[in-house]
């Protein structure tokens, strides 16, 4: 299962690459606008400077709501970086542009999926990626996990090669419930992924094995 890191704190995706787990990364005009980058330019420009950190699929979200307009800016994005995937609304222009941009064999991520049945229609456009939000379901008292169970046996009936990029992903949990299933890509904030690494017989099991050896280098 791939991981990316759900950011545009550039701080944060150079200490996820650091760790040597970063496959990816995905951003919206959200994230950009918590990390204080603001205007056209601007967010150009931070676009390239996370596709210099990772070696991995930068997801590049459009503003654009209509058909052309989705197209015009996905291929002014997919120009900046070899990089760049095409983040595109689950919306019936959506659907169109993403069959376009396939048809160009530019790579697309279709977010704001939550149903198995926009899951399909994006797979059907040709989608490198569809994103279901885990969490935002999670919030209105519905099974984020079961929409991506529901999604990966629709997608291994029929041998759809769209990868399942499971977003929204808020904690340890989420991850490993998403390995089970079978989902592609993870994505989320660094915290819920550094998170794995915690364990308190870990940490026990260090603290004791660091004092046993202490004791022998005191006694030598």
């Amino acid at each position: 299962m791939k991981f990316f890191i759900d950011t545009a704190n550039l701080a944060q995706i150079k200490e996820a690459h650091e760790m040597g787990v970063l496959d990816g990364v995905t951003t919206n005009p959200s994230l950009m606008a918590k990390e204080g980058i603001t205007g056209h330019d601007n967010i150009i420009n931070h676009y390239k400077a996370i596709c210099e950190i990772t070696d991995g699929d930068v997801s590049a979200e459009v503003i654009a709501t209509t058909y052309d307009e989705i197209v015009a800016e996905g291929l002014a994005l997919a120009k900046l970086h070899e990089r760049i995937v095409v983040k595109v609304p689950m919306i019936k222009d959506g659907i169109k542009a993403i069959k376009y941009f396939t048809s160009k064999g530019i790579k697309t991520n279709c977010t704001l999926v939550f149903s198995a049945g926009q899951a399909l229609l994006a797979a059907k456009a040709g989608a490198t990626y569809v994103s279901p939000f885990v969490g935002r379901l999670d919030d209105v008292s519905t099974d984020g996990i079961q929409l991506i169970e529901d999604i990966r046996l629709i997608f291994d009936n029929y041998g759809y090669e769209t990868q399942i990029l499971a977003a929204s992903v808020r904690h340890p949990m989420h991850i490993i419930q998403c390995a089970k299933i079978g989902s592609d890509v993870i994505t989320g904030p660094l915290s819920a992924i550094a998170a794995l690494l915690k364990h308190p017989l870990t940490d026990t099991g260090l603290a004791q094995f660091l004092a046993d050896y202490q004791k022998g280098a005191n006694k030598a």
